[in-house]
């Protein structure tokens, strides 16, 4: 007699967002072994020699590193929420595409204009993936409410606490990221309704 029943799998289906996360946890712990070491040398951004090919380097992986264990935790709850979703509607290259554009915007942000703060951490990503998330949909002509109210509570609470907060998070950090989800989702989501329409 035969079991008919199907057995349950896990999947791996959403490659570049968990293969991004485990990098973030492997950095975190090469961070805490080296007592912070790794995280100045290679996963933080800041204004450095531009001949300095680690300044370069710093450019993309900056991204990876955190500043401890609550600060990884906070940005994978919601990376690991949103990032499947995206990456199922776009797919692993674009969402990949995404991540890689903020990181680099967001560091040469932060070196041209706060050229003595360390940046780290995938805060930018996630704000990216939360702007990216709200553009549901567009043809072209219409912008979703869903996105201006997104757009507007979130940048609008970053613009406030980067005015009158004082704290070490890196409110410039998220609005770039937002900014970047903004302007890559209109471009993807307009390329997607224009290959549905021929």
């Amino acid at each position: 007699m035969t079991n008919n029943r199907s057995k349950l799998k896990i999947t791996f289906n959403a490659p570049a967002i968990l293969t991004f996360a485990l990098a973030c946890v492997v950095v975190q712990v090469l961070n805490v072994l080296t007592h912070g070491e790794s995280n100045r040398v290679l996963f933080s951004t800041y204004r450095s020699s531009l001949i300095n090919p680690l300044t370069w380097v710093r450019c993309v992986t900056h991204v990876l590193g955190h500043a401890d264990w609550g600060h990884l935790l906070n940005n994978m709850m919601l990376l690991l929420v949103l990032g499947p979703m995206l990456e199922e509607k776009y797919g692993t290259k674009k969402v990949a595409f995404v991540m890689l554009a903020t990181a680099v915007a967001t560091a040469v942000v932060n070196m041209i204009f706060f050229p003595n703060v360390a940046l780290l951490g995938a805060s930018g990503i996630v704000f990216a993936m939360v702007l990216l998330s709200s553009i549901t949909s567009t043809d072209g002509h219409t912008i979703p409410l869903t996105f201006i109210l997104v757009a507007v509570l979130y940048i609008g609470q970053q613009v406030y606490e980067g005015l009158f907060v004082a704290d070490n998070i890196s409110q410039m950090g998220h609005i770039v990221g937002g900014l970047v989800g903004t302007a890559l989702g209109f471009v993807m989501s307009r390329g997607q309704m224009s290959r549905y329409q021929r």
